[in-house]
């Protein structure tokens, strides 16, 4: 069996990923010498692109792994799907033209909206963002499931037309439709803080310290569901890495430069690499 690393969110620093994936791969020919041990497998937590330079190559890149890597989707990947569909207008700090623009644009786009917002591995739960206090890890993988029959489904333009927005904020098992998939996609991709009742906040995005009144990082809320079962997720640059029995939290900023993480899930054994700082054009 391979090992599973999990990788933090990359944002189109494909540099920075090539340089980790072959500190990895030299590492694990170090330990495995002669024992006919497979090839690394790689999952990474999302926001695979954009606000980095290469978004392109580090797309191509994480499509080429095949069976041995596996993506959660972020925030940014379903911008870009967004855009590319005049679903939502491109960010001034956006860096998706190289995508848009290529020739295997219709390939990595439809690769791109069949992959999943929550997936278990190695008896992790590897999410882009969190997960909220009601859910069990059964129910997350669940709901994560509805959703993405919807985006690879022939109405998943229809959906992420209806997609956006901070409402409802909270679950509830009879939430239907558009209300329910949304608040799936938020509490996935989006969510940082929430309140002891599940009610996300949307608005903050500094760290912990930061929590609005009456507000907690969601893996801090008493009596989540969750507690217990090893959660990997990024999506909180300014939290950096945390490494709890339940909890790692991969983020650590690379697109700012700071450093792209890369965590084995067998051990938790951690591989980093700087990230020079991409001057974002304004």
């Amino acid at each position: 069996m391979s090992s599973t690393y999990a990788i933090g969110d990359v944002q189109g620093c494909q540099h920075a990923l090539a340089m980790l994936v072959e500190r990895i791969h030299q590492q694990h020919k170090t330990e495995h010498q002669n024992e006919g041990q497979d090839d690394p497998f790689f999952i990474f937590v999302g926001d695979l692109v954009n606000r980095g330079p290469q978004s392109l190559a580090t797309l191509r890149h994480m499509k080429s792994l095949g069976e041995r890597g596996a993506v959660v989707l972020g925030n940014h990947d379903l911008h870009l799907l967004a855009a590319a569909h005049n679903i939502r207008k491109p960010n001034a700090l956006d860096t998706l033209d190289d995508i848009l623009a290529a020739p295997d644009r219709d390939e990595l786009l439809d690769w791109l909206r069949r992959q999943p917002l929550a997936l278990m591995r190695d008896g992790h739960l590897i999410v882009h963002a969190g997960v909220l206090p009601q859910w069990t890890a059964q129910q997350t993988l669940e709901l994560a499931q509805e959703v993405g029959e919807v985006l690879r489904g022939p109405d998943w333009i229809t959906f992420m037309s209806n997609m956006y927005g901070n409402s409802p904020d909270q679950w509830d098992d009879k939430l239907r439709g558009h209300d329910r998939l949304r608040c799936i996609v938020n509490a996935l991709t989006r969510m940082r803080f929430c309140d002891a009742d599940g009610r996300m906040e949307f608005k903050s995005k500094e760290g912990t310290g930061a929590a609005p009144a009456g507000f907690m990082p969601w893996f801090d809320v008493p009596g989540r569901k969750t507690a217990g079962t090893p959660i990997v997720c990024g999506h909180w640059s300014t939290l950096g890495l945390v490494m709890r029995p339940d909890l790692m939290a991969l983020d650590t900023g690379c697109v700012w430069g700071g450093k792209l993480s890369a965590v084995r899930l067998s051990d938790r054994a951690l591989f980093q690499v700087d990230c020079a700082q991409y001057q974002i054009p304004g």
